[in-house]
């Protein structure tokens, strides 16, 4: 009689699984007595019955279905085993852990701008991360009429949109199209939002999403990079001057001594030139009443001083 009895015993669990997995069904198949659920770590096992939820079990461990398991079903909870009959029902195990995903656009997104009549090319890459969060959704969507489903599919649904998302938080309250870094936080949180929204209807949630880096065509990260360096220096005279500098020490300014002391001459008559305008703002501003940085008479920093710490020269 042993023998019949393990002959008839099932165990249910989760027999194909992998950790890309959302849910796995268990179906088709008729639940004898004796018959053992193996729920493992980070699983739930949701009995179902003429597609409804008879009960949801989420304590890791192994059950006596008849004994442990039939009592807390809505329905099934008086059933009866007997000799020859058994029990038909489903079994969907679900993955409840958050699902962290690498994504990437495949071609340039086309961000509308001003500065490009046909639109910026553009793209991205970073990471999402969801999980299942609404069986009832979940069974009525997707694991009704399907055994299995995979990260790979919640993937492909997120791409698909991904590119009109973009286009539209980048586009949205006239971001710095040069320095979209800048502004990655915020455009990842509008994304997300929507994404919430898309995938919400299938039980799932987006937990969190990420843009790891915006990237440009060459030619445009070249004139990014070239106009952020001469903002630097901010003022022409000066970088012509550091540029001057840089090809006497690097030896492109050349030609037997006579091009760098032409090259230092320049540098020393613009030096000049400012530090006359210098003293000319300072002498003028002591005409006008205005206290100078430094004395007209000896050169001195005068500091808060009304006289010339140096000579005793007056300075207003």
């Amino acid at each position: 009689m042993s023998f019949l009895k393990k002959q008839w015993a099932n165990v249910v669990e989760w027999e194909e699984f992998r950790d890309d997995m959302i849910f796995w069904k268990w179906s088709n198949r008729e639940i004898k007595k004796g018959s053992k659920l193996i729920i493992r770590p980070g699983q739930d096992a949701i009995f179902l019955y003429n597609g409804k939820i008879e009960g949801i079990f989420q304590d890791e461990g192994e059950y006596d279905i008849e004994s442990q398991i039939i009592p807390f079903l809505s329905t099934l909870k008086g059933f009866k085993f007997g000799f020859n009959s058994g029990m038909r029902a489903e079994v969907l195990f679900v993955n409840t852990k958050e699902f962290t995903v690498k994504w990437g656009t495949k071609n340039a997104v086309l961000i509308p701008t001003q500065e490009l009549p046909g639109g910026m090319p553009i793209r991205a890459n970073g990471t999402f991360h969801f999980k299942v969060n609404d069986y009832i959704a979940l069974i009525d969507k997707i694991a009704g009429i399907k055994d299995s489903y995979l990260v790979e599919d919640v993937k492909l649904r997120i791409i698909s949109i991904l590119d009109q998302l973009l286009m539209k938080w980048i586009s949205k309250e006239g971001k710095d199209m040069f320095n979209l870094q800048a502004n990655a936080f915020d455009i990842a949180k509008g994304i997300q939002e929507d994404l919430d929204m898309e995938v919400m209807d299938s039980g799932m949630t987006i937990t969190g999403f990420t843009i790891m880096s915006f990237n440009y065509p060459e030619e445009i990260q070249n004139m990014i990079t070239k106009t952020a360096s001469h903002s630097m220096i901010g003022d022409l005279n000066k970088y012509q001057q550091v540029s001057m500098v840089d090809g006497i020490s690097s030896g492109k300014v050349k030609g037997g001594g006579v091009a760098s002391d032409m090259a230092g001459m320049m540098m020393g008559m613009n030096v000049a030139n400012q530090m006359m305008q210098n003293m000319n703002q300072n002498q003028s501003g002591s005409k006008n009443g205005l206290k100078p940085n430094f004395c007209p008479n000896c050169g001195q920093k005068t500091g808060d001083a009304n006289f010339c710490p140096n000579c005793g020269q007056k300075l207003i």
